[in-house]
């Protein structure tokens, strides 16, 4: 069946105003994480480098370029994304091998995922990985079609393209972006009409891939074990998440204050950037972690509801790509540091420190701005759209059982 192309004025608005919600919450989320920058920095900013705004200029640096990159791309037509998305797919997978070019990427902590910025900052390649794999497998699963549901041409294909990106991100020793990615091709597939039966294998085969890769990795044992019983060697293995912890806990209901952090002096590893969660909770307490949670709980359900109203299965697809990727990626980092799933270091969007991860994130969000402006509430186009994409659902039953039985009856 062909994709239905909605091109008459009926059918897409596209002059519409872009979600009034997804503007408001991008700049909630960006500037608290200014705030939060330089609170969490300032006492680290001073011993490394003299001068306590060291760390918050460079990331307003990058949020300035992100807050361009999303104006510009919430005006430019997502459409045209797709014809560059086999280049933008390709020269983010180049560069992900590149950065393990000894004199090309940086190392650190043994994994080399970076290129050096110079003064300014380091970019990380995968992080760009995100956005372009998005754009390209949503583009992949609109062309497919109904070959999507086809173990040979849909199924295949996915798992070899995603074996390759897994594997060129262990080689990096990246677990957590691993983790996205995989969250962002299983979305993609599913989005875009892929088999239940295929999805379960898929997520089957990840979940065996990541239980051996954590088991033959000392230092990953190590973190499991820690996740288990952080206390128990609260001065080795588990002092990152024991003082996380011990951050959160201390805020209580209401927090210590903005600026008055104690685990900021030296006392928590990375507090700026995969740990700044808990310096949140810490100075704002119970209601600040809640309302932070809060607004990535909103912003998956204005992203999805993008989705739904997308005026094509290529938007339908990518907008819930990207909405997938920052919500699972935000819960994912909030778990890490509540303890509730292995110390993974994967940075909160838009919240922790990291220029390249900010900027893009502000990128896709733009994407996401100018699916919602092309969006559609026409009747006769969502169901033509439902009759073409069926979302997984076989031969577009009601999703409301009581509804069926209903009509039978009336019969």
């Amino acid at each position: 069946m062909r994709e239905p192309r909605a091109t008459t004025a009926h059918a897409v608005r596209t002059d519409q105003a872009a979600d009034r919600w997804l503007w408001l919450l991008t700049f909630a989320l960006v500037g608290c994480g200014l705030i939060m920058v330089f609170s969490a920095s300032q006492a680290l900013a001073y011993v490394q480098h003299g001068f306590t705004l060291y760390y918050f200029l460079r990331q307003a640096l990058f949020a300035g370029l992100g807050l361009t990159a999303m104006v510009v791309l919430a005006r430019y037509d997502y459409h045209r994304l797709r014809q560059h998305a086999p280049l933008l797919a390709a020269a983010a997978a180049l560069l992900m091998l590149l950065v393990l070019v000894p004199g090309l990427g940086i190392s650190v902590n043994g994994a080399r995922r970076w290129f050096s910025l110079g003064p300014l900052s380091a970019f990380q390649p995968s992080e760009l990985g995100k956005l372009a794999f998005a754009v390209y497998l949503a583009h992949w699963v609109a062309k497919r079609g109904d070959r999507l549901r086809s173990l040979a041409d849909g199924f295949l294909p996915l798992a070899i393209m995603l074996a390759f990106v897994l594997g060129v991100l262990m080689l990096q020793r990246d677990l957590g972006t691993a983790m996205i990615t995989c969250s962002i091709f299983i979305a993609v597939y599913f989005a875009g009409g892929g088999r239940k039966g295929h999805l379960l294998l898929l997520m089957a085969l990840l979940l065996a891939a990541f239980f051996l890769l954590i088991t033959f990795e000392s230092y990953r044992s190590q973190r499991l074990g820690a996740f288990l019983d952080p206390f128990k060697d609260p001065l080795g293995v588990g002092f990152q998440s024991s003082q996380g912890l011990l951050a959160l806990g201390s805020g209580g209901l209401t927090g210590v204050g903005l600026g008055h952090s104690i685990q900021k002096y030296s006392w928590l590893p990375a507090a700026h950037t995969d740990f700044i969660f808990a310096i949140v909770g810490e100075e704002t307490g119970l209601l600040g972690t809640t309302a932070l949670l809060g607004a990535f709980t909103l912003l998956g359900i204005r992203g999805y509801r993008v989705a739904m109203r997308a005026a094509d299965r290529f938007g339908m697809a990518l907008a819930t790509g990207i909405t997938t990727w920052i919500v699972f990626q935000a819960l994912l980092n909030m778990g890490t540091v509540t303890d509730t799933i292995p110390v993974t270091g994967v940075p909160l969007p838009f919240i922790s420190y990291g220029g390249s991860a900010l900027a893009i994130c502000m990128a896709a969000i733009g994407v996401l701005l100018n699916i919602s402006r092309q969006g559609s509430d026409q009747p006769h186009l969502r169901r033509r759209l439902d009759a073409t994409l069926d979302l997984g659902r076989r031969h577009r039953r009601s999703p409301v059982p009581g509804a069926r039985r209903r009509s039978s009856v009336q019969r």
